[in-house]
């Protein structure tokens, strides 16, 4: 939908966009941001799961995340050409509630400005109940059970409060995501993974053998990547970390 608004409006003429070839200022704060884009690896485990021949899955993968890399291209600059860069808001949703020459269906409005409110609020819950019982997992002992305070209050507060309070605290929608995808999202979708695979290597190596062949293999099966991807991580954190430290200066 909003897509299909701002091409009306561009193909109309009535445009209101226009960006500068190149602006330096945003790349490091990219870096963070960027990083929620791994949401899309969500849906790889249901579309590689069912598939019994396997032999054609990574030119799959390569069409799954081609067409992602098509919609967030398409979203992004469909955005930037339709609407001011001063009219465009953080939550790229409400920009569609503040312009009535872009959307003048108040239904239309009232939707696009509470999508994320719907999407919000049927993640938070599972998400929620994941991180909880994450908790759970790593303070439990063997042979022991928590009592029913902790279990059923301290766990869900800690889950719960922390969220709460920053969403309390901050309106800055851009900060907020560039500094929680830099150093949350940094980790969960470079550093875990990265040692997950080297460490997985490691365990199956005297199991398997070292000359076997797995005929499903990446070709980025060198452990060159494993550290490239670390080194990439630490980049990207240096980066954040140098741009939120240079604007808090600046201020």
């Amino acid at each position: 939908m909003m897509i299909i608004l701002a091409l009306i409006r561009i193909g109309n003429g009535k445009g209101a966009g226009h960006p500068p070839v190149a602006d330096m200022s945003g790349i490091p704060n990219l870096f963070g941001v960027c990083v929620y884009s791994f949401m899309c690896q969500h849906s790889l485990p249901s579309l590689i799961t069912p598939i019994s021949d396997k032999r054609r899955v990574g030119r799959l993968v390569l069409a799954d995340y081609s067409l992602i890399l098509g919609f967030y291209s398409l979203l992004s600059f469909t955005a930037i050409f339709c609407f001011d860069s001063r009219m465009l808001r953080d939550m790229y949703t409400l920009s569609f509630t503040d312009s009535c020459a872009v959307l003048d269906v108040p239904a239309l409005r009232y939707f696009l400005g509470l999508f994320p409110v719907f999407t919000i609020s049927t993640n938070f819950p599972i998400i929620a109940v994941t991180l909880r019982n994450n908790w759970k997992a790593l303070f439990h002992r063997d042979g022991g059970t928590y009592p029913w305070v902790v279990d059923r209050v301290v766990f869900p507060l800690i889950t719960l409060v922390p969220p709460i309070v920053v969403a309390f605290c901050t309106h800055n929608l851009e900060s907020l995501v560039g500094i929680t995808g830099a150093y949350a999202g940094t980790g969960i979708q470079y550093i875990v993974p990265a040692c997950l695979v080297f460490l997985s290597r490691r365990h199956l190596e005297p199991v398997v053998g070292r000359d076997s062949v797995n005929k499903h293999s990446s070709p980025f099966r060198h452990t060159f990547w494993v550290g490239f991807v670390l080194m990439w991580a630490t980049s990207c954190l240096m980066f954040v970390t140098a741009n939120i430290v240079l604007s808090e200066a600046k201020h």
